[in-house]
């Protein structure tokens, strides 16, 4: 994720020459030089040299696991700290940072790889309105965002964060659906990938609820109604349901481990 933040802000004509990254991998750092910015092997060769640079603020794109490491110790300068750890909260980011240092948590999601995500943000007691506004234009990059309060950043997480996966699965047996239905998997994949992305657009543009649409296509007695009437006997939408409620609580769980 943090990579395609910073494909992101290129897009936007941010100057890679103002983007420093610190990353202990080698390969990864190669990587991440080869988009012109400029990269450190630890954390805090990276912030004394954003210090130095009149640095806008700092970006925080690590595993829950490892963030205590990652900020324990440093020299931590008076920039604002944007965070896209998942489940890890305000209050425990805090704790591991100076007094008053302004933290804002974000939960964005796989689409934002091609610039079609969209990303919650939550601001801490105290960030104001110049740090959110620095946060929307870094978190543009990766498509739309919304402001929420944290108390629902882990529902945010189990909905739109790990949404895209539940995605991806429904796409796949709607193709392995037409190939058992006798369809070629290329022809399969075409006419799935197209029926998901019309449908979605539609619920998007026509701003009618979900359900009319479905009515739409539902004729008395036809194939459609068949099909959805299969899919209740499972337990199809119980099932997405719990899934996100099961997401959710797994974030909740990631962030009482700090």
């Amino acid at each position: 994720m943090a990579t395609a933040l910073i494909k992101g802000l290129l897009k936007q004509n941010y100057p890679a020459a103002r983007i420093y990254v610190s990353d202990p991998d080698p390969a990864r750092r190669q990587i991440l030089a080869e988009l012109g910015v400029e990269t450190f092997s630890a954390n805090q060769p990276m912030l004394d040299a954003l210090t130095t640079s009149g640095a806008e603020g700092v970006v925080l794109a690590v595993k829950p696991q490892v963030v205590p490491e990652a900020l324990t110790g440093l020299n931590y300068p008076d920039l604002p700290l944007l965070s896209i750890v998942a489940g890890y909260s305000i209050a425990g980011l805090e704790e591991l940072l100076p007094a008053g240092t302004k933290v804002l948590r974000a939960m964005p999601n796989t689409p934002a790889l091609i610039g079609e995500g969209i990303t919650a943000l939550t601001l801490g007691s105290k960030s104001g309105a110049s740090e959110e506004a620095w946060a929307e234009k870094i978190l543009r990059g990766l498509g739309r965002v919304v402001v929420v309060p944290e108390n629902l950043m882990n529902a945010v997480t189990g909905l739109s964060g790990s949404g895209p996966g539940y995605v991806y699965l429904f796409i796949e047996a709607l193709i392995d659906g037409g190939v058992l239905a006798g369809l070629p998997r290329t022809l399969a994949r075409e006419l799935a990938v197209a029926t998901v992305l019309g449908s979605a657009r539609l619920v998007a543009e026509a701003q009618e609820h979900p359900a009319v649409l479905r009515d739409m296509v539902t004729s008395p007695g036809g194939t459609t109604i068949a099909g959805l009437a299969h899919l209740e006997r499972e337990g199809f939408a119980g099932q997405v349901m719990t899934a996100v409620l099961a997401a959710t609580e797994r974030a909740r769980a990631l962030g009482e481990k700090e």
